[in-house]
């Protein structure tokens, strides 16, 4: 456990390295598409040219001055399983990015989807020594938090403080400075398998960068998407990528739930591909130009050309009415809006206060979707695109774009996690974990 407080404490050191030097890169590790931003720094927070604040009065700090998309090689559901193919992909974005921005690039932060996450709520209660908390009051009771055995093979992500009561008074965002007796705290922690995260901080280091963060994309996609009263009052984000559909729930600013279903928009384009007898590139431009989950009276009298180059005239010239598409499509969409809907009913998504849901993600732009979610998970069902953000070109404004620029926001701002306080050495947990955190170890 030690190391693995260690090692992430490293990396934050290495942000604020990358924060002094002014540039640093956002890496979305995705299974259909690597997206990169380079984002600037320029110390204190100014007014643009036109005396105008950005979306967000606090975000106005950075801007994005790089930007490239690539297509995803080597990555399946979200986890990498061809090291070289992935590491081109990364250059290639990266280089795109760097050429746009005019500058080198050397610290990285990257999200990535799948690995099976796991969420665990912990919690601690420890008498305060003086009257006053303080850094190390916070600290103590962090480290008081008993940490369960989450199993060989796993490691922590993320470890965030969701709230801390002090004596009798709950709902308290930072306890710093307050007057008590006694301080407690809740925790969120997220686990994912580590041979997933070993093989990113190695393909990233094979790309000659340095790692100044990794993160959940289910966790950024929200920071993103949602609107800052759906993260107060309790919402939850679905992000619907290629191999993976991510869930989080947020609640008063944080995330208390993530997990993953492996599927997403790339098995739809399968489907596509077997029923019609067509390859994968073909299908995807179909699901594309002509999909949908909603079928009309004018879906059946509506022809698609299929198109194809296999030579066989007879075969290339055949057409498919979009009805059919769309009876390839639905099914699918509903399995994987089903399985979402038994994530959020695991988490106790119904006991939230607000029962609002949002779709990002490239998948989300199926025409109908909205209509289809509706049914399938609730009533509060809305579409979100990322916020904007300074800098932003125009075609990385869409949904699926979300887990990206939920990144910057949060290398710009980011939470406190356990591993920012000064943790005492005779107060790491008690319970020391089965299989410490040898990659850090072995990479940094």
């Amino acid at each position: 456990m030690r190391d693995l407080y260690q090692s992430q404490r490293a990396m934050r050191q290495m942000r604020q390295q990358a924060l002094q030097r002014g540039v640093i890169a956002i890496l979305d590790v995705g299974s259909s598409k690597i997206a990169c931003l380079v984002l600037r720094f320029d110390g204190a927070a100014r007014l643009s040219d036109d005396n105008s604040i950005g979306a967000l009065a606090g975000q106005s700090n950075f801007r994005v001055v790089g930007a490239a998309t690539t297509r995803s090689r080597g990555v399946q559901f979200g986890e990498i399983t061809a090291m070289g193919e992935t590491e081109r992909a990364i250059r290639t974005a990266l280089q795109q990015a760097q050429k746009m921005a005019e500058v080198r690039v050397d610290h990285v932060i990257a999200c990535f989807s799948g690995a099976s996450p796991r969420s665990y709520g912990l919690d601690a209660r420890v008498e305060l020594e003086g009257q006053l908390v303080n850094e190390n009051e916070v600290a103590r009771v962090l480290a008081a938090c008993e940490v369960p055995e989450y199993g060989h093979g796993r490691e922590v992500l993320h470890a965030q403080p969701v709230n801390f009561a002090l004596d009798h008074r709950s709902g308290l965002a930072d306890p710093r400075g307050q007057l008590g007796q006694s301080l407690a705290v809740d925790m969120h922690m997220l686990t994912v398998e580590s041979d997933a995260i070993a093989n990113l901080v190695h393909c990233i280091k094979r790309c000659d960068l340095e790692l100044a963060g990794i993160a959940n994309s289910a966790y950024v996609s929200g920071i993103s998407s949602l609107v800052e009263d759906e993260q107060e009052l309790g919402a939850a984000c679905v992000d619907m990528g290629g191999g993976t559909t991510s869930v989080s729930i947020f609640m008063k600013k944080h995330m208390i739930y993530a997990d993953c279903v492996a599927m997403g928009g790339d098995h739809v384009t399968q489907d596509i591909s077997m029923g019609l007898g067509i390859p994968m590139a073909n299908a995807e431009r179909l699901k594309t130009i002509h999909g949908g989950v909603q079928a009309t009276g004018m879906d059946d009298r509506e022809l698609i050309e299929i198109g194809g180059d296999t030579g066989d005239y007879e075969h290339d010239r055949r057409r498919v009415s979009r009805a059919e598409l769309i009876g390839i499509m639905r099914p699918r969409v509903e399995e994987i809006l089903e399985e979402v809907r038994q994530r959020l009913d695991a988490a106790g998504f119904d006991y939230l206060p607000s029962q609002q849901i949002v779709l990002t993600g490239g998948g989300s732009q199926t025409p109908g979707l909205d209509g289809l979610a509706c049914r399938i998970l609730g009533q509060q069902v809305r579409l979100g695109r990322p916020l904007r953000v300074h800098g932003l070109p125009q075609s990385a404004t869409g949904p699926g774009f979300a887990s990206a620029v939920g990144l910057s926001l949060f290398a710009a701002h980011p939470q406190d996690e356990w591993w920012d306080f000064e943790i005492p050495v005779d107060r790491y947990p008690a319970r020391s974990l089965k299989r410490a955190v040898k990659w850090f170890r072995d990479n940094w």
